[in-house]
């Protein structure tokens, strides 16, 4: 009997209804601590601090004792603990709610984005007749509002991580990626290691190829300057780039590691040669290189061989150049530039003077001088001249 008792209200509790939050018997509500029902349905609730039979329910008791409407007469008897808390409780619950709205909306426009309605006819839905300006307007600027600080942290992370240069976010394709993601929306997945290191590479260069047709076309109509730009990196290796300049734009065609054949005259003949070959003799109007003895050489071959175009040295080379022989044959300058390059060389050899240098200069350092580029002498002399004070 007891078993069949049990069961038996065990599967009438079963069966009954959730209870609301807010009801007489659900001792969860806080607000059933300081107040007592009075008729049983929870409709009146009396005050135990000041006695008082209040109207309209538990949630507007809680609001009597917090004092925070303005329509409902907040109970004077209650302690200032008590009342604390019930501030709070009734600004958190007003933060659920507001999330909770905020969520149901998000999930309806989502809802009508999936339908395939377009912008327009949704602002048009949802537009507000008294003020002229669309809900949906209203609803981004509302809650995309504290989500922008998180997602430009986000991004900003990912910088500091990733060691990117600060001017990469002025990249338009940076903006333009960011844009793209906004439109596909929630649940996008970026591509993984493999994809963005074979597929999405090769098709890259796939459009680079496509991109460079239309140039050739130009190069056909208007003629092009091939320009070769030699420089060395961190390892020592001599590297020499090719471009191509044409009224359109200059472009970037390739580079080649000429570590062994730099200072081999047919071998850098054979180099310059490929590359007009490759962007077409009846295109190129001139080559333009470094004005070294060995391109010099070369350029003076290469225009035996193709009778249509020039070379011409570099003129950044050439000014080079000049500023060497002017430290070479002019004692004065010989001079000059050796006691600035003393001043830095003192200077930055010792940490205190680095940063009483940067204090007098207000963060500024100084230039020095180059190795290989002797125009950076009659620079670091005029940034001397600058802060000499």
């Amino acid at each position: 009997m007891s078993g069949s008792a049990s069961n038996s209200a065990g599967g009438t509790s079963a069966s009954l209804p959730p209870r609301s939050k807010n009801s007489a018997g659900n001792r969860t509500n806080i607000g059933w601590e300081y107040g007592t029902n009075v008729l049983g349905n929870g409709k009146k609730v009396k005050c135990n601090y000041c006695s008082k039979i209040n109207n309209g329910g538990i949630f507007r008791f809680k609001h009597q004792l917090a004092g925070t409407r303005y329509d409902f007469e907040p109970c004077v008897s209650v302690p200032e603990e008590s009342k604390a808390l019930m501030k709070k409780v009734v600004s958190d619950a007003k933060d659920a709610s507001a999330k909770k709205r905020r969520l149901t909306n998000l999930e309806q426009m989502d809802a009508d984005e999936e339908c395939g309605q377009s912008f327009s006819s949704s602002k048009n839905i949802f537009k507000n007749k008294s003020t002229g300006e669309g809900l949906q307007a209203t609803l981004n600027q509302m809650y995309k509002k504290g989500d922008k600080e998180k997602v430009d942290a986000q991004i900003a992370e990912f910088f500091y991580t990733s060691a990117i240069p600060f001017n990469a976010i002025r990249n338009p394709a940076f903006i333009k990626m960011c844009d793209m993601i906004a439109r596909y929306g929630v649940g996008y997945k970026p591509p993984s290691y493999h994809d963005i290191r074979e597929k999405l590479l090769k098709q890259a260069m796939e459009k680079t190829d496509v991109v460079l047709e239309e140039y050739k076309e130009e190069w056909k109509r208007t003629g092009c300057t091939v320009m070769s730009d030699g420089w060395t990196d961190k390892k020592r290796r001599s590297i020499c780039n090719f471009l191509v300049n044409s009224p359109k734009r200059t472009v970037f065609l390739y580079s080649l590691d000429t570590s062994d054949i730099s200072n081999t005259g047919d071998k850098v003949f054979k180099m310059l040669d490929n590359v007009v070959e490759f962007v077409g003799e009846e295109n190129v109007v001139q080559v333009v290189t470094d004005n070294d003895a060995n391109f010099k050489a070369v350029g003076d071959l290469l225009m035996q061989k193709r009778e249509r175009l020039y070379w011409t040295p570099c003129a950044a080379h050439c000014i080079d150049l000049i500023f060497e022989d002017f430290e070479k044959h002019l004692k004065v300058h010989e001079i000059t530039i050796k006691k600035g390059r003393k001043i830095t060389t003192y200077i930055y050899g010792r940490t205190q003077l680095i940063s009483i240098l940067k204090k007098f200069t207000r963060g500024r350092d100084l230039i020095r001088s180059g190795v290989t580029r002797f125009a950076t002498a009659y620079l670091a002399l005029a940034c001397l001249h600058e802060l000499k004070a």
